[in-house]
C-alpha cells in the first residue's frame, strides 16, 4: 500500500523541479517555448502542449502501439540531420524510403495533430516540436498505474528542415557491436549512459520481426549454432515462432515480461540480464564491459523514468534547426512554398 504513495510523492517532487525549468533555455531550445504564443481566431490563448496531450491520450486509447511507433520515429528523425521532422517529408528518395524507415509509422497521427494546431494558431508550431511533444505524451500514457512517473518536460523551439534524403540515413543496426554503438551516439553528443537509457527505454515497448533476430537462432556469426548468450527457454520459443529459412512475418515483444511489454519502464533491463534480449545489441548491453554495470544499476533503480526523460531531452536537442535554418511547415509531409509566408509571422512573434 505504501509503494503507490512513495511513487506519487517522487513524481510530484520531479514535477516541481521541472516546473521551475519552464522558460529556461538549453542551447537554443526552451522549456515552455510556446507559452502565450498560440491564440485562436477569437484571440483566446491556447496551450500547445495541452492540445498535443489530448490528441495523444485519445490515440493511445485506441492504439497502445503508438508509444513504440513515436519513440522510433523520434529516434530515426533525430539521428539523421537532427530533430527537424525531415523524416516526415514526402519527397523523391526521401528518408521515408530508406530501408530502416520502411516500417516507421505514425505519420498520419503527427499530421492530424499538426492540422488541429494549424486550425488554431497557424504558422506557429513546428512539426519537429510536435514529434517530441507527442512522443513524451505517449510515454506518459503507457504508465499503466498512472502514477505520473513517466512524465518528463520537453524543450521546444525547433524549426522544420527542408532536406530529406535516403542517402543520409545511417542508423545503428540491430546487431551493431556496443563499442560502435557508443561511437555512433557520441557523434550526436550523447554519452554511453544516454545510449543505455535510449536503447533500453525505446526497446521497452514494441516488437521485432523474425528477420531481425533469426540469425541468432540458428547460425550465429556463421558458427552453425544459436547465440550462446540467449536464454535457452527463450531460444526454443523463438525457434518455434520463427522456423529456419521460413521468412516468417511473426513478431515478438522486445520486453519479455508480458505484464510490462507495453509500458516504458525498467523491466527491459531486468529481462536482458536474464538472457532474454531479442536483438543482439539489446543482449550485448547486459554483457559488454562498457554498459553491463549501467544495465545492472538501472534494473535495480527507482529513478528510471527521470533518467530516461533526461536522455530524451538530450536526444531532442540533437542538431536542431532554428531561425532561417528551417521553417514552420503548413503540412508536415511537404516543404512549404518558396515564399514561406508563415516564416514572417514566426519571426514577428518570436524574433
Amino acid at each position: 500500500m505504501e509503494m503507490p504513495r512513495v511513487a506519487a510523492a517522487v513524481a510530484l517532487a520531479l514535477s516541481l523541479i521541472f516546473v521551475n525549468l519552464a522558460g529556461q533555455c538549453s542551447g537554443q531550445l526552451q522549456f515552455g517555448f510556446y507559452n502565450g504564443k498560440c491564440r485562436d481566431g477569437n484571440g483566446f490563448q491556447r496551450n500547445v502542449e495541452d492540445i498535443v496531450k489530448q490528441k495523444a491520450k485519445a490515440k493511445f486509447s485506441t492504439d497502445t502501439t503508438i508509444v513504440a511507433a513515436l519513440l522510433r520515429m523520434q529516434f530515426h528523425d533525430c539521428f539523421v540531420n537532427g530533430c527537424d521532422a525531415s523524416i516526415l517529408l514526402d519527397v523523391p528518395n526521401g528518408e521515408k524510403t530508406a530501408p530502416p524507415n520502411l516500417s516507421v509509422r505514425g505519420y498520419d497521427f503527427i499530421e492530424d495533430i499538426k492540422t488541429e494546431i494549424e486550425n488554431t494558431c497557424p504558422g506557429v508550431v513546428s512539426c519537429a516540436d510536435i514529434i517530441v511533444m507527442a512522443t513524451r505524451d505517449a510515454v506518459v500514457e503507457s504508465d499503466k498505474k498512472k502514477l505520473g512517473t513517466g512524465w518528463y518536460p520537453v524543450q521546444t523551439g525547433r524549426r522544420d528542415g527542408r532536406v530529406s534524403s535516403a542517402q543520409n540515413v545511417n542508423l545503428p543496426s540491430p546487431s551493431i557491436p556496443i563499442p560502435q554503438a557508443i561511437a555512433a551516439f557520441s557523434s550526436k553528443k550523447l554519452s554511453t549512459i544516454d545510449m543505455v537509457y535510449l536503447l533500453g527505454g525505446g526497446h521497452s515497448v514494441g516488437v521485432a520481426h523474425c528477420g531481425l533476430f533469426e540469425n541468432r537462432l540458428y547460425d550465429f556469426k556463421n558458427t552453425g549454432n544459436p547465440d550462446p548468450t540467449m536464454n535457452t527457454t527463450l531460444l526454443k520459443t523463438l525457434q518455434t515462432l520463427c522456423p529456419r529459412n521460413s521468412g516468417s512475418p511473426n513478431s515478438v515483444n522486445l520486453d519479455q515480461d508480458p505484464l510490462k511489454s507495453s509500458s516504458v519502464d525498467k523491466s527491459f533491463y531486468e529481462q536482458i540480464r536474464l538472457g532474454n534480449g531479442i536483438l543482439e545489441v539489446d543482449q550485448q548491453l547486459a554483457l559488454d564491459s562498457n554498459t553491463r554495470f549501467s544495465v545492472a544499476r538501472i534494473a535495480g533503480s527507482n529513478d528510471f523514468s527521470f533518467q530516461f526523460g533526461q536522455a530524451m531531452i538530450k536526444l531532442g536537442a540533437v542538431d536542431v534547426k532554428i531561425g532561417k535554418d528551417g521553417e514552420i511547415r503548413k503540412k508536415c509531409a511537404a516543404v512549404n512554398s518558396p515564399d514561406r509566408s508563415s516564416d514572417g509571422k514566426f519571426f514577428n512573434l518570436f524574433g
